[in-house]
Protein backbone atom coordinates (compact mmCIF):
# COMPACT_ATOMS: atom_id res chain seq x y z
CA UNK A 1 0.00 0.00 0.00
CA UNK A 2 0.86 3.57 -0.74
CA UNK A 3 -1.32 5.49 0.71
CA UNK A 4 0.83 6.42 3.51
CA UNK A 5 3.62 7.90 1.51
CA UNK A 6 0.74 10.42 0.26
CA UNK A 7 1.11 12.79 2.98
CA UNK A 8 4.62 13.61 3.58
CA UNK A 9 6.14 14.26 6.74
CA UNK A 10 4.66 17.40 8.80
CA UNK A 11 6.88 18.15 12.20
CA UNK A 12 7.16 20.78 14.65
CA UNK A 13 10.04 23.09 14.41
CA UNK A 14 10.11 24.05 18.10
CA UNK A 15 12.20 21.74 20.29
CA UNK A 16 11.16 20.16 23.31
CA UNK A 17 13.23 18.43 25.79
CA UNK A 18 11.51 15.51 28.75
CA UNK A 19 10.90 16.70 32.48
CA UNK A 20 13.10 14.08 34.11
CA UNK A 21 11.18 14.07 37.45
CA UNK A 22 7.23 14.00 36.07
CA UNK A 23 8.46 12.66 32.23
CA UNK A 24 6.29 15.68 30.51
CA UNK A 25 7.73 16.74 27.10
CA UNK A 26 8.95 20.39 27.78
CA UNK A 27 9.60 23.34 25.46
CA UNK A 28 12.42 24.66 25.14
CA UNK A 29 10.89 28.00 24.96
CA UNK A 30 8.49 28.10 27.61
CA UNK A 31 10.28 25.88 29.91
CA UNK A 32 10.00 26.87 33.78
CA UNK A 33 13.62 26.49 34.67
CA UNK A 34 16.93 24.66 33.64
CA UNK A 35 19.68 22.89 35.24
CA UNK A 36 23.27 21.63 34.50
CA UNK A 37 24.28 18.30 35.66
CA UNK A 38 27.40 16.46 34.92
CA UNK A 39 27.66 18.16 31.41
CA UNK A 40 23.59 17.70 30.64
CA UNK A 41 21.39 20.75 30.41
CA UNK A 42 17.78 18.96 32.07
CA UNK A 43 14.52 21.35 31.56
CA UNK A 44 11.73 21.40 33.27
CA UNK A 45 7.84 22.37 33.18
CA UNK A 46 7.62 23.46 36.95
CA UNK A 47 9.59 25.26 39.42
CA UNK A 48 8.42 22.38 41.85
CA UNK A 49 9.94 20.21 39.56
CA UNK A 50 13.28 22.23 38.72
CA UNK A 51 13.80 21.91 43.34
CA UNK A 52 13.34 18.05 43.68
CA UNK A 53 15.71 17.91 41.27
CA UNK A 54 18.21 19.93 42.22
CA UNK A 55 17.85 18.42 45.86
CA UNK A 56 18.46 14.95 44.55
CA UNK A 57 18.72 14.57 40.84
CA UNK A 58 20.57 11.17 41.00
CA UNK A 59 17.42 9.54 42.42
CA UNK A 60 15.93 10.58 39.01
CA UNK A 61 18.45 9.85 36.61
CA UNK A 62 18.66 6.74 37.43
CA UNK A 63 15.43 5.30 37.47
CA UNK A 64 14.18 4.05 34.00
CA UNK A 65 12.83 6.74 31.73
CA UNK A 66 12.74 8.20 28.32
CA UNK A 67 15.80 9.65 27.46
CA UNK A 68 16.15 13.33 28.09
CA UNK A 69 17.82 14.33 24.71
CA UNK A 70 15.78 17.35 22.84
CA UNK A 71 14.22 16.40 20.10
CA UNK A 72 11.70 17.79 17.79
CA UNK A 73 8.26 16.99 18.28
CA UNK A 74 5.83 16.62 15.65
CA UNK A 75 2.68 14.45 13.92
CA UNK A 76 4.39 12.01 11.36
CA UNK A 77 2.66 10.06 8.56
CA UNK A 78 4.73 6.40 8.58
CA UNK A 79 5.84 4.21 5.46
CA UNK A 80 4.30 1.17 5.88
CA UNK A 81 7.33 -0.47 6.64
CA UNK A 82 8.54 2.41 8.84
CA UNK A 83 8.61 1.50 12.64
CA UNK A 84 6.78 4.27 14.50
CA UNK A 85 9.25 5.52 17.70
CA UNK A 86 7.55 8.19 19.66
CA UNK A 87 4.39 7.30 21.55
CA UNK A 88 2.21 9.80 23.87
CA UNK A 89 -0.57 9.67 25.86
CA UNK A 90 -4.34 10.37 23.95
CA UNK A 91 -5.35 12.59 27.30
CA UNK A 92 -1.61 13.96 28.33
CA UNK A 93 -0.22 14.80 24.79
CA UNK A 94 2.99 16.35 26.70
CA UNK A 95 3.80 12.96 27.61
CA UNK A 96 6.32 11.66 25.02
CA UNK A 97 8.20 8.40 25.31
CA UNK A 98 10.37 6.38 22.78
CA UNK A 99 8.79 2.97 23.78
CA UNK A 100 4.97 1.48 24.10
CA UNK A 101 4.07 1.95 28.21
CA UNK A 102 1.86 3.83 30.56
CA UNK A 103 1.32 7.73 30.97
CA UNK A 104 2.71 8.42 34.22
CA UNK A 105 0.01 11.26 34.74
CA UNK A 106 -3.14 8.44 33.85
CA UNK A 107 -2.06 4.97 33.31
CA UNK A 108 -3.30 5.01 30.18
CA UNK A 109 -1.71 3.22 27.39
CA UNK A 110 0.58 5.12 24.88
CA UNK A 111 -0.11 5.02 21.27
CA UNK A 112 2.07 6.07 18.44
CA UNK A 113 2.56 9.95 17.40
CA UNK A 114 2.02 8.09 13.56
CA UNK A 115 -0.77 8.06 11.51
CA UNK A 116 -0.67 5.02 9.82
CA UNK A 117 -2.41 2.86 6.94
CA UNK A 118 -1.22 -0.55 8.00
CA UNK A 119 -4.30 -2.58 8.91
CA UNK A 120 -3.12 -3.86 12.18
CA UNK A 121 -4.65 -4.83 15.30
CA UNK A 122 -4.77 -2.97 18.13
CA UNK A 123 -2.79 -5.01 20.69
CA UNK A 124 -3.45 -3.35 23.65
CA UNK A 125 -7.22 -3.52 22.98
CA UNK A 126 -7.05 -7.18 21.59
CA UNK A 127 -5.47 -8.40 25.63
CA UNK A 128 -8.07 -6.14 27.57
CA UNK A 129 -10.75 -7.95 25.26
CA UNK A 130 -9.41 -11.00 26.36
CA UNK A 131 -9.07 -10.47 29.69
CA UNK A 132 -12.56 -9.00 29.60
CA UNK A 133 -13.88 -12.01 28.36
CA UNK A 134 -11.86 -14.46 30.56
CA UNK A 135 -12.94 -12.66 33.70
CA UNK A 136 -16.55 -11.90 32.96
CA UNK A 137 -17.05 -15.80 32.34
CA UNK A 138 -15.47 -16.39 35.80
CA UNK A 139 -17.20 -13.80 37.78
CA UNK A 140 -20.83 -14.50 37.01
CA UNK A 141 -20.28 -18.16 38.67
CA UNK A 142 -18.28 -16.41 41.35
CA UNK A 143 -20.75 -13.52 41.61
CA UNK A 144 -23.63 -16.21 42.04
CA UNK A 145 -21.86 -18.15 44.59
CA UNK A 146 -21.40 -15.39 46.45
CA UNK A 147 -24.75 -13.41 46.63
CA UNK A 148 -26.78 -17.18 46.63
CA UNK A 149 -28.06 -16.39 50.17
CA UNK A 150 -29.32 -12.99 48.75
CA UNK A 151 -31.51 -14.79 45.51
CA UNK A 152 -34.77 -16.42 46.50
CA UNK A 153 -34.94 -20.15 46.08
CA UNK A 154 -31.28 -20.12 45.77
CA UNK A 155 -29.72 -23.35 47.50
CA UNK A 156 -26.32 -23.07 46.99
CA UNK A 157 -25.35 -24.02 50.46
CA UNK A 158 -27.32 -26.82 50.67
CA UNK A 159 -25.19 -28.26 47.84
CA UNK A 160 -21.80 -27.45 48.97
CA UNK A 161 -20.63 -27.19 52.54
CA UNK A 162 -19.30 -23.38 53.27
CA UNK A 163 -15.83 -24.77 54.38
CA UNK A 164 -15.63 -25.82 50.64
CA UNK A 165 -17.55 -22.67 49.17
CA UNK A 166 -15.06 -20.42 50.54
CA UNK A 167 -11.73 -22.93 48.29
CA UNK A 168 -14.38 -22.27 45.63
CA UNK A 169 -14.28 -18.75 45.48
CA UNK A 170 -10.69 -18.83 45.66
CA UNK A 171 -9.63 -20.76 42.93
CA UNK A 172 -12.07 -18.83 40.74
CA UNK A 173 -11.11 -15.50 42.02
CA UNK A 174 -7.41 -16.21 42.06
CA UNK A 175 -7.07 -16.43 38.15
CA UNK A 176 -9.25 -12.70 37.66
CA UNK A 177 -7.07 -10.90 40.09
CA UNK A 178 -3.76 -12.39 39.33
CA UNK A 179 -3.82 -12.16 35.73
CA UNK A 180 -6.98 -9.63 35.00
CA UNK A 181 -5.91 -7.25 36.77
CA UNK A 182 -2.25 -7.49 36.10
CA UNK A 183 -2.33 -4.27 34.20
CA UNK A 184 -3.59 -2.54 36.74
CA UNK A 185 -1.37 -3.03 39.40
CA UNK A 186 1.11 -2.26 36.92
CA UNK A 187 -0.29 1.37 36.68
CA UNK A 188 -0.97 1.73 40.35
CA UNK A 189 2.80 0.95 41.20
CA UNK A 190 4.10 3.51 38.00
CA UNK A 191 1.70 5.75 39.84
CA UNK A 192 3.60 5.46 43.11
CA UNK A 193 6.87 5.40 41.63
CA UNK A 194 5.85 8.82 39.51
CA UNK A 195 3.92 10.23 42.89
CA UNK A 196 1.26 10.63 40.40
CA UNK A 197 -2.08 9.23 41.84
CA UNK A 198 -4.54 8.45 39.52
CA UNK A 199 -7.95 6.21 39.55
CA UNK A 200 -5.72 3.16 38.47
CA UNK A 201 -3.92 3.83 42.02
CA UNK A 202 -7.05 3.23 43.92
CA UNK A 203 -8.26 -0.02 41.78
CA UNK A 204 -4.99 -1.60 42.22
CA UNK A 205 -4.94 -1.20 46.09
CA UNK A 206 -8.44 -1.74 46.68
CA UNK A 207 -8.38 -5.10 44.98
CA UNK A 208 -5.36 -6.43 45.89
CA UNK A 209 -6.25 -5.67 50.37
CA UNK A 210 -9.45 -6.97 49.07
CA UNK A 211 -8.04 -10.03 47.92
CA UNK A 212 -5.24 -10.08 50.27
CA UNK A 213 -7.45 -9.80 52.84
CA UNK A 214 -9.58 -12.86 51.72
CA UNK A 215 -6.95 -15.34 51.34
CA UNK A 216 -5.89 -14.63 54.55
CA UNK A 217 -9.41 -15.17 56.39
CA UNK A 218 -9.48 -18.28 54.00
CA UNK A 219 -6.05 -20.07 54.69
CA UNK A 220 -5.45 -18.47 58.13
CA UNK A 221 -9.01 -18.28 60.24
CA UNK A 222 -7.76 -18.78 63.04
CA UNK A 223 -5.90 -15.49 63.10
CA UNK A 224 -8.90 -13.31 63.91
CA UNK A 225 -11.68 -13.18 66.84
CA UNK A 226 -14.38 -15.65 67.41
CA UNK A 227 -16.80 -12.86 66.76
CA UNK A 228 -16.09 -12.40 62.79
CA UNK A 229 -16.39 -16.60 62.61
CA UNK A 230 -19.50 -18.04 61.70
CA UNK A 231 -20.39 -21.52 63.21
CA UNK A 232 -17.86 -23.10 61.81
CA UNK A 233 -14.59 -21.23 61.73
CA UNK A 234 -15.12 -19.22 58.30
CA UNK A 235 -14.54 -15.21 58.27
CA UNK A 236 -16.59 -13.27 55.53
CA UNK A 237 -14.35 -12.93 52.50
CA UNK A 238 -14.52 -10.33 49.07
CA UNK A 239 -13.24 -12.64 46.78
CA UNK A 240 -16.58 -11.81 44.89
CA UNK A 241 -15.96 -7.89 45.30
CA UNK A 242 -12.33 -8.06 43.69
CA UNK A 243 -13.14 -10.14 41.13
CA UNK A 244 -15.90 -8.19 39.75
CA UNK A 245 -14.60 -4.75 40.28
CA UNK A 246 -11.65 -6.18 38.19
CA UNK A 247 -14.30 -7.10 35.11
CA UNK A 248 -16.38 -3.72 35.30
CA UNK A 249 -12.80 -1.76 35.27
CA UNK A 250 -11.83 -4.24 32.45
CA UNK A 251 -15.07 -3.61 30.69
CA UNK A 252 -14.58 0.16 30.86
CA UNK A 253 -11.15 -0.74 29.05
CA UNK A 254 -12.43 -2.10 26.38
CA UNK A 255 -15.11 0.54 26.07
CA UNK A 256 -12.79 3.22 25.73
CA UNK A 257 -9.92 1.29 23.29
CA UNK A 258 -12.95 0.22 21.03
CA UNK A 259 -13.69 3.96 20.60
CA UNK A 260 -10.49 5.37 20.22
CA UNK A 261 -9.92 2.62 17.19
CA UNK A 262 -13.29 3.71 15.68
CA UNK A 263 -11.14 7.43 15.72
CA UNK A 264 -8.16 5.53 13.96
CA UNK A 265 -10.34 3.79 11.68
CA UNK A 266 -11.98 7.34 10.42
CA UNK A 267 -8.25 8.42 9.82
CA UNK A 268 -7.79 5.70 7.87
CA UNK A 269 -10.93 6.05 5.63
CA UNK A 270 -9.83 9.48 5.09
CA UNK A 271 -6.40 9.24 4.08
CA UNK A 272 -7.82 6.56 1.52
CA UNK A 273 -9.74 8.87 -0.33
CA UNK A 274 -6.70 10.52 -1.90
CA UNK A 275 -5.83 8.74 -5.05
CA UNK A 276 -2.60 6.65 -5.41
CA UNK A 277 -1.42 7.97 -8.61
CA UNK A 278 -1.68 11.42 -10.65
CA UNK A 279 -0.97 11.72 -14.38
CA UNK A 280 1.60 14.42 -15.13
CA UNK A 281 2.19 16.28 -18.29
CA UNK A 282 5.93 16.18 -19.44
CA UNK A 283 7.76 19.07 -21.02
CA UNK A 284 6.90 17.41 -24.42
CA UNK A 285 3.14 17.76 -23.59
CA UNK A 286 2.81 13.58 -23.45
CA UNK A 287 1.70 12.35 -19.81
CA UNK A 288 2.94 10.43 -17.54
CA UNK A 289 1.84 8.50 -14.61
CA UNK A 290 3.73 9.25 -11.00
CA UNK A 291 3.17 8.02 -7.91
CA UNK A 292 1.63 10.97 -5.48
CA UNK A 293 4.74 11.33 -3.19
CA UNK A 294 6.96 12.28 -6.85
CA UNK A 295 4.38 15.21 -7.55
CA UNK A 296 5.72 18.60 -6.81
CA UNK A 297 4.26 22.24 -6.64
CA UNK A 298 3.96 23.91 -10.34
CA UNK A 299 3.43 20.46 -11.85
CA UNK A 300 0.77 20.26 -14.57
CA UNK A 301 -1.56 17.37 -14.12
CA UNK A 302 -4.01 15.54 -16.11
CA UNK A 303 -7.61 14.64 -14.69
CA UNK A 304 -9.75 12.69 -16.92
CA UNK A 305 -13.58 12.12 -16.68
CA UNK A 306 -14.71 10.25 -13.37
CA UNK A 307 -11.00 10.48 -11.69
CA UNK A 308 -10.25 12.11 -8.52
CA UNK A 309 -8.54 15.39 -8.17
CA UNK A 310 -4.80 14.34 -7.23
CA UNK A 311 -3.62 17.37 -5.13
CA UNK A 312 -5.18 20.74 -4.27
CA UNK A 313 -4.56 23.02 -7.26
CA UNK A 314 -6.02 25.39 -9.91
CA UNK A 315 -7.30 24.81 -13.41
CA UNK A 316 -5.32 26.17 -16.35
CA UNK A 317 -6.58 24.56 -19.29
CA UNK A 318 -10.29 22.65 -19.93
CA UNK A 319 -13.35 22.58 -17.86
CA UNK A 320 -15.33 20.40 -15.85
CA UNK A 321 -18.21 19.73 -13.01
CA UNK A 322 -16.21 18.93 -9.73
CA UNK A 323 -18.14 16.60 -6.71
CA UNK A 324 -16.59 18.26 -3.79
CA UNK A 325 -19.21 16.35 -1.21
CA UNK A 326 -16.22 15.41 0.40
CA UNK A 327 -15.61 18.55 1.85
CA UNK A 328 -18.39 20.30 1.67
CA UNK A 329 -21.05 18.19 1.68
CA UNK A 330 -23.22 19.74 -1.36
CA UNK A 331 -24.24 16.94 -3.65
CA UNK A 332 -24.80 19.29 -6.44
CA UNK A 333 -21.29 18.99 -8.71
CA UNK A 334 -19.60 22.22 -8.85
CA UNK A 335 -18.55 23.77 -12.21
CA UNK A 336 -14.88 24.51 -12.25
CA UNK A 337 -13.24 26.19 -15.33
CA UNK A 338 -10.03 28.06 -16.43
CA UNK A 339 -8.65 30.11 -13.30
CA UNK A 340 -11.15 27.95 -10.58
CA UNK A 341 -9.20 26.30 -7.88
CA UNK A 342 -9.82 22.22 -7.08
CA UNK A 343 -9.16 20.21 -4.17
CA UNK A 344 -7.37 16.95 -3.81
CA UNK A 345 -9.48 13.97 -3.07
CA UNK A 346 -12.56 15.37 -4.99
CA UNK A 347 -14.26 13.55 -7.53
CA UNK A 348 -14.41 14.83 -11.45
CA UNK A 349 -17.16 14.62 -13.08
CA UNK A 350 -17.76 13.93 -17.47
CA UNK A 351 -15.28 16.78 -18.49
CA UNK A 352 -11.48 16.81 -18.57
CA UNK A 353 -8.92 19.40 -17.60
CA UNK A 354 -5.47 20.17 -16.66
CA UNK A 355 -4.93 21.33 -13.45
CA UNK A 356 -1.44 23.31 -11.85
CA UNK A 357 -0.44 21.49 -8.51
CA UNK A 358 -0.10 24.12 -5.63
CA UNK A 359 -0.14 22.16 -2.14
CA UNK A 360 1.32 18.90 -2.39
CA UNK A 361 1.69 16.20 0.52
CA UNK A 362 1.13 17.77 4.18
CA UNK A 363 0.11 21.11 2.68
CA UNK A 364 -3.14 19.67 0.92
CA UNK A 365 -6.51 20.35 3.05
CA UNK A 366 -7.01 16.45 2.83
CA UNK A 367 -4.00 16.11 5.05
CA UNK A 368 -4.87 18.98 7.30
CA UNK A 369 -8.08 17.49 8.04
CA UNK A 370 -6.32 14.11 8.67
CA UNK A 371 -4.01 16.05 10.87
CA UNK A 372 -6.62 17.77 12.96
CA UNK A 373 -8.67 14.78 13.78
CA UNK A 374 -5.61 12.83 14.69
CA UNK A 375 -4.55 15.49 17.11
CA UNK A 376 -8.17 16.10 18.77
CA UNK A 377 -7.93 12.28 19.23
CA UNK A 378 -5.21 12.76 21.54
CA UNK A 379 -6.88 16.00 22.75
CA UNK A 380 -8.22 16.15 26.20
CA UNK A 381 -11.80 17.01 26.16
CA UNK A 382 -12.27 19.98 29.13
CA UNK A 383 -14.53 17.20 31.65
CA UNK A 384 -10.87 15.33 31.32
CA UNK A 385 -9.00 17.97 33.60
CA UNK A 386 -11.93 17.75 35.67
CA UNK A 387 -11.70 13.86 36.05
CA UNK A 388 -7.79 14.52 36.43
CA UNK A 389 -8.24 17.29 39.10
CA UNK A 390 -10.76 14.77 40.99
CA UNK A 391 -8.49 12.36 41.23
CA UNK A 392 -5.49 14.31 42.63
CA UNK A 393 -7.67 14.66 45.77
CA UNK A 394 -10.12 11.89 45.62
CA UNK A 395 -7.36 9.00 46.02
CA UNK A 396 -5.55 10.42 48.61
CA UNK A 397 -8.68 11.22 50.55
CA UNK A 398 -9.63 7.83 50.45
CA UNK A 399 -6.37 6.44 51.46
CA UNK A 400 -6.65 9.36 54.19
CA UNK A 401 -10.33 8.00 55.28
CA UNK A 402 -9.13 4.30 55.26
CA UNK A 403 -6.15 4.68 57.71
CA UNK A 404 -8.99 7.10 59.82
CA UNK A 405 -11.53 4.44 60.27
CA UNK A 406 -8.56 1.88 61.09
CA UNK A 407 -7.61 4.55 63.83
CA UNK A 408 -11.22 5.15 65.07
CA UNK A 409 -12.19 1.67 65.10
CA UNK A 410 -9.09 0.58 67.61
CA UNK A 411 -9.20 3.39 69.95
CA UNK A 412 -13.03 3.51 69.94
CA UNK A 413 -14.68 0.90 68.50
CA UNK A 414 -16.03 -2.23 69.65
CA UNK A 415 -13.93 -5.21 70.72
CA UNK A 416 -12.15 -6.68 69.29
CA UNK A 417 -11.13 -3.16 68.45
CA UNK A 418 -8.15 -3.88 65.86
CA UNK A 419 -9.81 -6.73 64.17
CA UNK A 420 -12.74 -4.33 63.65
CA UNK A 421 -10.56 -1.41 62.19
CA UNK A 422 -8.70 -3.91 60.08
CA UNK A 423 -11.54 -5.21 58.45
CA UNK A 424 -13.86 -2.02 58.13
CA UNK A 425 -10.68 -0.08 56.75
CA UNK A 426 -10.46 -2.69 54.07
CA UNK A 427 -14.04 -2.22 53.22
CA UNK A 428 -13.78 1.27 52.40
CA UNK A 429 -10.43 0.73 50.29
CA UNK A 430 -13.14 -1.91 48.74
CA UNK A 431 -16.14 0.04 48.24
CA UNK A 432 -14.04 3.50 46.98
CA UNK A 433 -13.01 1.20 44.04
CA UNK A 434 -14.99 2.58 40.70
Amino acid sequence: MHRSNEMSTAQSVEAHAIDPVCGMAVSLKTAAGSFEYNGQTYYFCSRHCLAKFHSKPESFLNRPAAPMMTQPVGIQRAKPSQKTTSFTCPMHPQIVRNAPGSCPICGMALEPRTVSLEDEENPELTQMSRRFWVCGGLSIPLLLIGMSELIPGARFESLVPMGVRGWIELGIATPVVLWGALPFFARAWQSLVNRALNMFTLIGVGVGVAYLFSVIAKLFPEIFPQSFRDASGNVPVYFEAAAVITTLVLLGQVLELRARSRTGAAIKALLGLAPKTARRIRADGSDEDVALEHVKVGDRLRVRPGEKIPVDGAVIEGASAVDESMISGEPIPVAKQTGDRVIGATVNGTGSFVLQAERVGAETLLAQIVQMVAEAQRSRAPIQKLADLVSAYFVPSVFAISVLTFVVWSFWGAEPRMAHGLVNAVAVLSIACP
